[in-house]
């Protein structure tokens, strides 16, 4: 007994180290998304000498326009194209997060795979926990957060690998990854122990999994909405020459995004599809609930926030399908779901006293 519990402790003690390295590779991949960025973004002498030296000017790429006017250079600003071409459903969506640059692209390059590094430490920090308590790695908070950071950036990593264009989701996803982590270890955290007999089922593979496997999806939707705003209003003073016009940090960050169209599309699609699997989540721990207490819906807290979201998600599923909700109306609607979903985790565990606070912080 005595040395089954030393090897558990052991592979606890090595579940932290790799949640460590794995902060720490992913914090050298968060700068090297940050230089992506930096690099990637032109001078203005740069620009200046593309546009005199292209002879070959293609919307999709929104090029620099010269024009001579009596031997004088005059630069226009680069065109933003918000509508598909004839023939297409998709609107082109510029040079991407490492602005079209080989340099930019190569430190693209490299904090992607300095992503995968951390990743798989992070997956083996996540295992190897599940080892140390012989149970499913998500009996508490701080299990909660570091396998839902895991998830997230699977997801993203997945999109990487079926050929989707999303390697701008990388810093944002990268950051908070961090903040997460760092929340985990600094606050969350809770030395590996045991569950209440009420969490002995092999529900709690079912139920909190498809939880953290929403939430992780979900959160991927909240980021592009939340671009979708920001680029949105960019192409809208673009688009209105005797307004204010953004500045030259707007332009470098919000033209290497997609286009608004996309974003929407993007996030739509990623909540339409991963809607199904939260409402199973809600229907299965219904079924849990019955299981452990004798009863399907109790008016729990927990249980309250969970429909909350579902209903929030619906709200925005919908909106999207009346027409005058599209676009923006929409969009904060999807952000105000996952501020549910968020307050539904942190606001509903640590401040709010129900039947789900057994498993702690």
């Amino acid at each position: 007994m005595n040395i089954a519990a030393a090897a558990n402790e052991t592979l606890a003690h090595n579940s932290n180290v790799l949640v460590y390295s794995a902060m720490a590779v992913y914090t050298l991949a968060f700068l090297a998304y940050m230089a992506e960025w930096v690099f990637g973004s032109r001078s203005k002498v740069g620009r200046t000498a593309a546009a005199l030296t292209s002879e070959v000017r293609t919307p999709a790429a929104a090029a620099t326009r010269v024009e001579r006017k009596g031997g004088t250079a005059v630069l226009e600003r680069p065109e933003v194209v918000t509508k598909a071409a004839p023939g297409s459903r998709d609107v082109p969506d510029g040079p991407g997060a490492a602005g079209g640059t080989e340099k930019g692209d190569l430190y693209g390059r490299i904090a992607v795979s300095l992503t995968v590094l951390a990743w798989a430490l992070h997956v083996g920090g996540v295992v190897t926990r599940a080892l140390s308590v012989e149970r499913a790695p998500w009996g508490n908070m701080y299990e909660f957060s570091t396998t839902f950071a895991a998830v997230a950036v699977t997801a993203y990593l997945v999109l990487l690998v079926l050929k989707k264009k999303v390697r701008w989701l990388g810093l944002p996803l990268i950051t908070t990854v961090l903040l997460d982590l760092g929340l985990a270890v600094s606050v969350l955290y809770t030395a590996s122990d045991q569950l209440v007999p009420a969490l002995h089922s092999y529900w709690l593979w079912i139920h909190v999994s498809c939880a953290i496997i929403s939430g992780a999806v979900l959160y991927l939707g909240a980021v592009s909405t939340l671009l979708f705003l920001f680029r949105d209003r960019y192409e809208a003073k673009r688009a209105d020459p005797a307004g204010e016009q953004p500045g030259a940090f707007a332009t470098s960050v919000m033209e290497r995004l997609p286009s608004a169209a996309s974003l929407d599309k993007f996030a739509y699609r990623i909540n339409a599809t991963v809607f199904p699997l939260w409402t199973f989540t809600i229907i299965a721990g219904a079924i849990w609930a019955e299981a452990a207490w004798g009863r399907y819906w109790g008016w729990d807290p927990k249980e309250v926030w969970s429909f909350i979201t579902w209903v929030a998600y619906a709200c925005y599923l919908h909106a999207r399908a009346t027409a005058g909700w599209k676009g923006r109306k929409a969009a904060w609607l999807g952000l105000i779901a996952f501020a549910c979903y968020l307050f539904n985790y942190y606001g509903v565990n640590i401040f709010v006293t129900g039947l789900h606070s057994y498993a702690g912080v």
